[in-house]
């Protein structure tokens, strides 16, 4: 099969790179948002009909959270706008879609992990941003699989986790946000699960969440990076009022990931610093 894989600097789309590396039956197309802006028209329609891919992942979005406030034609642009489009052209050329979307879609106000089918009511432009993407793709294409994540980190790109170790390596004592609750995701492990989604042959269309097992605040996050690396970083914890930021962030954003497992027929595993790709 032949898979196109947009935003390739992206942290999902390069952890998609190494799986691709050990996949030779199957041809993969990356693209960084240089080669393909996913918010011109002409440029998704150009990029379908040329490589012809039996699959499209989105791995592109516009993801500096606080920026987007003072930015939303852009952040809309990107994470609704290119969605579209890329979901239309897929339908027109019969390439399936699958698209990543954010737990920032919520308000944080809830006390259970979020079911796919729960009210969405997003906080900021982000969220706002990602919620339009997100019906905008299924509008525009009634075959799109789209999978809600969240906390990402991995290797590449800039993440919780570098940002984290840097600042370790640099200062003796961080204060750390301890009233945020969900549940780290190792990139590699979701773009494993978005190609199982593909090789399970279940293509079922919708919503979808997936993270990694295990729900813990970034205080917490930071203590186990602190611990794996073997710093001795102080860390304090402090409330979300302590630190404040030009976008707002949902308190908890634990995603159930029952109807990811049912559908697919997949094991999630949990968050796992030992299986981070970098030394840290």
């Amino acid at each position: 099969m032949k898979i196109l894989v947009t935003g390739a600097g992206g942290q999902v789309a390069r952890e998609l790179a190494q799986l691709a590396a050990k996949r030779p039956m199957d041809e993969f197309v990356f693209r960084s948002s240089t080669e393909l802006n996913i918010t011109h028209a002409d440029s998704v329609w150009q990029a379908i009909a040329d490589e012809e891919p039996d699959y499209c992942i989105n791995a592109a979005a516009y993801t500096a959270v606080d920026k987007a406030e003072a930015d939303p034609e852009t952040a809309f642009l990107v994470n609704a706008e290119g969605p579209r489009l890329l979901a239309a052209a897929c339908a027109a050329k019969g390439a399936r879609f699958l698209h990543i979307s954010t737990d920032y879609v919520f308000d944080g106000n809830a006390s259970e992990p979020y079911r796919e089918d729960d009210p969405v009511n997003p906080l900021g432009v982000y969220g706002a941003s990602k919620r339009k993407g997100e019906v905008q793709s299924m509008e525009a294409n009634r075959e799109t699989i789209i999978v809600r994540t969240a906390w990402v980190y991995s290797a590449f790109g800039n993440n919780f986790v570098k940002t984290m170790l840097r600042l370790m390596r640099e200062r003796p004592q961080l204060s750390v946000v301890n009233d945020q609750h969900g549940c780290p995701t190792y990139a590699a492990d979701l773009a494993a699960a978005l190609l199982h989604i593909i090789d399970s042959g279940k293509w079922t269309p919708g919503i979808y969440h997936y993270c990694n097992e295990g729900a813990t605040t970034w205080y917490h996050f930071a203590e186990a990076i602190r611990d794996r690396a073997a710093l001795s970083t102080q860390l304090l914890p402090i409330s979300t009022e302590q630190y404040p930021t030009p976008a707002r962030r949902p308190a908890y954003s634990v995603l159930d990931t029952t109807k990811f497992r049912s559908t697919f027929g997949a094991e999630i595993r949990a968050s796992n610093l030992d299986r981070q790709n970098q030394n840290l």
